[in-house]
């Protein structure tokens, strides 16, 4: 695929072949765009933080932002009181820090881009990049109220809404009591619980923190070097899961959204363009461009996802699956997690065999 794919959705990548290019060709799985910063590790992912942060407001504490760093890790890797630990394979560690360092990343650019009375300032920089970091707490099962689910892919249609009352909790708990209903309520701009064009709060800077943390979350999944492995092999085990590959729609009938990892790759290139038109482009006020600010007026996470789109289109194109052979990491909280996750989709699916395995978006009596 080339660039007007892009163009036609109002979101042009850099093509002034005289600038240095950003996106590294050998760019290792586990770390961002730019090759720099390790998206599986904590501690890399808050020092990348705190150096943005410490430009952007110099002299502001980072003492809530580090705590919260420690926390985001405890929660996820089983360590936090009352929590099972993270065990969603698409959704894992690395996910979440690759995009809470895009967010710094936007806010930075933001507030280098607008006049001192538009900024954002300090504190509620640290209140978008705190609710990045739990932006999919939802996931994460708790010992005691979640003890009848299996995993936390169950969670995937509602899993927006239980990360704000996750927030809701520990923000009080961390002398940010004040921030707590815009951040409850910012959070769901990184999911589809909600109609966003709905939202209204009192100040439109929490609301451009809300188009920030959208745009992250959206952009550095879609970046990521091993995105198309990762929806083909992760996303969709989520999805059958967590009911939105197969929608059991009323008593007897179910609804085929993908019938496949393959078949949700298939979708995805449609997938793109309605989602860079009507999300980025418009609910979320093209904020992408933030980015640039950084680097020259090029924007890295663009040219990534072109890059994987234009892949995968070759691919589907050509029929050939096997080019598709990245083999990323898991980063998750839960030993045993890949293999518990890939036998509770064998079975779900086994219940489904011969019942609803035909037709897409088309109601089928079992």
């Amino acid at each position: 695929m080339t660039d007007n794919r892009l163009s036609a959705t109002g979101v042009t990548p850099a093509t002034n072949k005289n600038k240095k290019r950003i996106m590294s060709q050998d760019r290792r799985n586990d770390y961002d765009v730019t090759n720099t910063v390790q998206v599986s590790d904590p501690v890399s992912v808050r020092n990348a933080v705190y150096e943005l942060f410490s430009e952007a407001f110099p002299g502001a504490s980072y003492d809530k932002i580090w705590l919260a760093f420690y926390d985001f890790e405890r929660l996820f890797t089983g360590r936090y009181p009352g929590y099972e630990g993270c065990d969603t394979t698409y959704h894992d560690v690395q996910h979440t820090l690759d995009m809470t360092l895009a967010v710094a990343r936007l806010i930075a650019g933001y507030e280098r881009s607008v006049e001192l009375h538009d900024r954002l300032g300090a504190q509620r920089a640290q209140m978008a990049i705190i609710t990045a970091l739990f932006h999919d707490a939802g996931y994460i099962r708790h010992k005691e109220r979640d003890a009848e689910f299996a995993n936390g892919a169950e969670f995937t249609l509602y899993h927006v809404s239980r990360s704000a009352d996750f927030l809701r909790r520990y923000l009080p708990e961390h002398g940010m009591a004040k921030d707590t209903a815009v951040s409850s309520m910012i959070v769901h701009f990184t999911g589809y619980e909600l109609d966003l064009d709905e939202i209204e709060l009192d100040d439109p800077r929490d609301i451009i923190c809300g188009h920030l943390i959208g745009t992250a979350d959206l952009l550095a999944q879609m970046a990521d070097r091993c995105y198309l492995e990762k929806c083909r092999d992760r996303l969709y085990n989520e999805f059958v899961v967590g009911g939105v590959a197969v929608e059991n729609a009323k008593p007897g009938e179910y609804m085929v959204r993908y019938k496949s990892g393959l078949d949700l790759l298939q979708k995805t290139p449609v997938f793109y363009q309605q989602v860079m038109r009507d999300r980025l482009h418009r609910k979320f006020n093209r904020v992408y461009r933030y980015f640039e600010v950084l680097y020259d007026g090029q924007n890295p996470y663009i040219d990534a996802i072109a890059a994987n789109i234009s892949h995968l289109v070759r691919v589907i194109e050509s029929g050939d699956w096997t080019l598709l052979r990245r083999e990323p990491q898991c980063f998750l909280g839960i030993v045993n997690a890949v293999n518990d996750l890939e036998l509770l989709v064998k079975r779900q699916l086994g219940s489904l065999s011969g019942k609803a395995i035909e037709a897409n978006g088309l109601l089928m009596p079992v």
